[in-house]
């Protein structure tokens, strides 16, 4: 369940904010209509449970035409991400949708201006920076792999666990150092 327009639609921000804190217990299931309950939350987390990176999947063909309540909640979510030191990564997809010469041609993603512009309305939108932004083209029609969509993919991938190692070794290194920070964990 993904975030939707309208208070009852779509997964509610404060059990997306309470799952960066690692609050939720595994299984829990969404309820657009009321935030969790006391019983779905741990007291309290270990470093397993806390979250390394907070990714959105924007659409490209999208992303001008967001409603503001989903741009509220978004940046809401991002707030809390913030707060919690957490960073933040954007995968756009769909970039094909947007640009006939990304269509034509995929290696030229980067040096598209309509790709460009998205990424700009992204980050004016959520809050990400462009360096966090990663379009990729998404398989739908395609038969067989292609090695350039593979490659756009795989480099957001490696990209967004980077940024979540980066984190992983600062908490560790604040833990050895015992420094508090920002998140709560149990020391294990």
């Amino acid at each position: 369940m993904g975030l939707e327009a309208g208070e009852s639609h779509g997964a509610h921000q404060e059990d997306i904010a309470k799952c960066l804190e690692g609050l939720l217990k595994e299984g829990h299931n969404f309820n657009p209509v009321i935030s969790s309950k006391k019983e779905d939350c741990r007291s309290k987390t270990s470093t397993e449970d806390l979250t390394y990176c907070l990714v959105y999947v924007i659409a490209a063909d999208k992303v001008s035409m967001m409603e503001k309540s989903v741009i509220q909640k978004m940046r809401y979510i991002r707030q809390k991400a913030s707060d919690l030191e957490i960073p933040q990564a954007i995968i756009m997809t769909k970039v094909d949708e947007i640009c006939p010469l990304v269509r034509k041609d995929l290696r030229k993603i980067y040096t598209s201006k309509k790709i460009k512009e998205k990424m700009q309305q992204c980050s004016n939108s959520v809050g990400v920076p462009m360096s966090h932004i990663f379009p990729v083209k998404n398989y739908h029609e395609e038969i067989d792999t292609n090695d350039d969509m593979d490659v756009l993919i795989l480099r957001a991938l490696t990209q967004i666990v980077q940024i979540a190692d980066d984190l992983l070794k600062r908490r560790k290194y604040d833990l050895e150092k015992g420094k508090t920070a920002s998140y709560s964990v149990e020391k294990s």
